[in-house]
């Protein structure tokens, strides 16, 4: 599951229509699905929109916010996070029964919901008609709405559906189906490493299946063989559950051999509240330390940059972390249907 709450979610309209009770987590508002398809928009979105800051994504990776389309194809998780801001009640993962729409349809939807989430922002006064047009062209998916992806039979197929499209995709994964990430190539891989070891992993992760650290420690590996695709590990730092022991962490990370390294201040959002105190909540300060701690341990990690408004840092081996193919003027833009040339 993506374990980033961000500022909320904002969906610019009130429609329902197309939802069940699978893919209802968060009740306000509620997702936006067609079958196991979900989308909805997040704040950052909204605020793009209305030319009030991007995402750190943007700031990183390149991502433009009013752009980017967050789904999943599976609203079932098979980890209980204690940090988790989604309900953890009808997570089941179970995939008996379930008629999985092929990749194509996937697509179609996750765009078709994505304009309606966004079709209210037509008609603000706040937003240049401009800026509303490009997000009608989505470029962006991050495929970490909720769930762990890599439930979807066909998520190696998902992704060239959307490559086929042109527009780049950002995979978050739990780490625990290694064979399935062997298949995808995403624009840019994440996976969540939430513990430096196996005792917090069982106290913070709550898996529901017995080999989920294995499973995550071959992820690692798979990681590691990884040439074209970028490679990220995040952790969700929890003041008092997991975040201690950075040299630990540090060895941890250097078996991916990952591009970058995402450090995020757990935020006290959701359910999330229902597991855990305020006071778990570290403070950017306290993120960008723990970050400088781990830093110390991996030579080749020469960066360290935050972002206070999203309280994340980033450990990299460059200064410059953008995705090529979304830096200006690049190919990829000048093919765009909206501002390309």
């Amino acid at each position: 599951m993506s374990n980033s709450a961000e500022t909320g979610v904002d969906s610019g309209t009130d429609a329902k229509e197309g939802e069940d009770d699978g893919a209802m987590q968060v009740s306000s508002p509620d997702y936006h699905s067609e079958n196991h398809t979900a989308a909805q928009t997040c704040g950052w979105t909204a605020n793009a929109l209305r030319g009030e800051g991007k995402c750190y994504k943007y700031i990183y990776y390149g991502i433009e916010s009013h752009r980017c389309i967050q789904m999943t194809p599976v609203v079932r998780c098979n980890e209980r996070c204690v940090f988790c801001w989604r309900d953890h009640q009808g997570h089941s993962y179970e995939m008996d029964g379930v008629e999985w729409d092929d990749p194509e349809a996937v697509v179609d939807a996750s765009i078709d919901l994505q304009k309606r989430l966004l079709s209210g922002f037509g008609g603000n006064d706040e937003v240049p008609r401009e800026v509303f047009e490009q997000s009608m062209e989505p470029r962006h998916v991050a495929i970490s709405l909720d769930g762990e992806p890599t439930l979807y039979p066909y998520l190696p197929e998902l992704i060239d559906a959307f490559h086929d499209r042109d527009i780049t995709t950002f995979l978050v994964s739990n780490g625990t189906r290694p064979e399935m990430l062997r298949e995808c190539d995403p624009t840019q891989l994440y996976v969540s490493v939430d513990a430096p070891e196996r005792h917090t992993f069982d106290e913070v992760v709550g898996a529901m299946e017995d080999d989920a650290w294995d499973k995550l420690l071959e992820t690692m590996n798979v990681l590691a063989e990884k040439d074209e695709t970028r490679t990220v590990l995040r952790t969700t730092l929890v003041k008092g559950e997991n975040m201690h022991h950075p040299d630990w962490y540090a060895g941890f990370y250097q078996q991916a051999d990952p591009d970058f390294i995402e450090l995020k201040a757990y935020m006290h959002v959701g359910h999330s509240q229902g597991r855990l105190d305020r006071s778990a909540m570290p403070d950017h300060e306290e993120v960008l330390e723990f970050a400088e701690d781990v830093k110390s341990y991996m030579p080749e990690f020469t960066e360290c940059r935050g972002v206070p408004e999203s309280r994340v840092a980033l450990l990299a081996k460059q200064k410059d972390t953008w995705v090529p193919k979304l830096k200006k003027g690049s190919e990829f833009w000048e093919r765009d249907p909206v501002v390309g040339d």
